[in-house]
């Protein structure tokens, strides 16, 4: 007997996921130092100061269980954004408030709508507990979403939005995604995945929470890995109806987020200088690509998010390991696919000149 042949049907067909090349694995497999890493969209400037100092104040506690209920980040999270504590659920990342939703609203030979070239945890989570998923074709690298309405059926139950869209950096306005929510289903659940919002112009940047008020099927996923540089402690929060927030919560295991990530969340969620550093190194990174790409007549999607997808009109595979080569870490996104592009994390000024000084040695040889 071999134990695949017990395992849920959904779960024989899955592939692990591959995360980003970690730095310490590149030095060990080719002994090489001063590494740059550029592939997971990670924060560059690391873990900003408030949070150092409410990590260092909670170490003494850790022989205690975290608030299971995370009542101080939920008070934070409301009070910066006007919303009540009963709309917050909490998550070990934002992926794990994905798989929540899963696993409170799907069952078997539900539907799940998601779009072609998006985050591939959609389909992972979907896959997992045997619902059926429908990909609509991508339209320039983002969103259908005339093609989203067109694929409902009686048998939808959740639809999965990323915006800006990983791994393209595509972007949806906010009449768009509004214009959207009001020809779904009020049934449909509506899952809008906003890890990178906090690196688009406020001008520009879709009111999602005033949204939750017209729309009671509409579920708002954030994280802070990403702008909040607090991607190693694993911490997120969803936003949605009460009536939601209080299935998911059932479904949420106890103790999901930990303590210093509780802590760091409540201090790094009002730091909006920290914020604002980190979004104008990412606005000015992306013309510095953008101009690169440009002068060596360079494909790429432009992109709303902290990294960029270019696209070499060729298989990316012996580039990505040519950079590797020169000590760049970037992602490859052929498990997307788009097996001709590689993915790159806007990083510091020096960072970016590495990557690009890298590559344009390779595209030269």
């Amino acid at each position: 007997m071999k134990f695949i042949d017990i395992a849920n049907p959904g779960v024989r067909r899955l592939s692990p996921y591959q995360a980003g090349k970690p730095i310490e694995e590149l030095e060990r497999e080719l002994g090489i130092s001063n590494i740059v890493k550029l592939a997971s969209n990670e924060n560059p400037f690391g873990f900003p100061q408030s949070a150092k100092e409410a990590i260092s104040k909670q170490l003494n506690e850790l022989t205690r269980y975290p608030d299971a209920n995370g009542f101080e980040l939920k008070q934070a999270i409301s009070q910066k954004f006007g919303l009540q504590p009963e709309q917050i659920t909490l998550g070990n990342g934002s992926n794990d408030l994905l798989e929540i939703t899963a696993h409170t609203f799907l069952n078997r030979d539900d539907e799940v709508i998601f779009s072609q070239y998006t985050f591939i945890v959609y389909p992972l989570v979907s896959q997992a507990i045997n619902a059926k998923a429908v990909v609509v074709p991508a339209k320039d690298y983002g969103h259908d979403l005339n093609g989203f309405l067109a694929a409902i059926t009686d048998k939808t139950k959740v639809i999965y939005l990323a915006n800006p869209n990983n791994p393209t950096g595509t972007f949806l306005t906010a009449e768009q995604i509004d214009a959207f929510l009001a020809e779904v289903p009020p049934h449909i659940l509506v899952v809008l995945d906003e890890a990178y919002t906090e690196f688009t112009t406020v001008s520009e940047r879709v009111p999602s929470f005033v949204l939750l008020q017209k729309y009671p099927n509409l579920v708002v996923c954030r994280t802070l890995s990403k702008a909040y540089g607090l991607a190693g402690l694993r911490i997120g929060y969803m936003v949605s109806s009460p009536e939601i927030a209080d299935l998911c919560n059932r479904v949420r295991q106890p103790f999901n987020c930990n303590s210093l990530a509780l802590s760091a969340a409540v201090a790094v969620v009002n730091d909006d200088a920290f914020i604002e550093k980190v979004a104008d190194n990412n606005r000015q990174g992306l013309l510095q690509l953008e101009m690169f790409f440009n002068a060596k007549g360079l494909d790429y999607i432009p992109s709303k998010g902290n990294f960029i997808t270019l696209d070499l009109k060729r298989p990316a595979a012996p580039i990505y390991q040519k950079l590797l080569e020169n000590g760049v870490i970037v992602r490859p996104i052929a498990g997307y696919g788009l097996p001709n592009h590689l993915r790159i994390s806007i990083g510091l000024p020096e960072e970016n000149q590495r990557f690009m000084d890298a590559l344009s040695l390779i595209l030269d040889l």
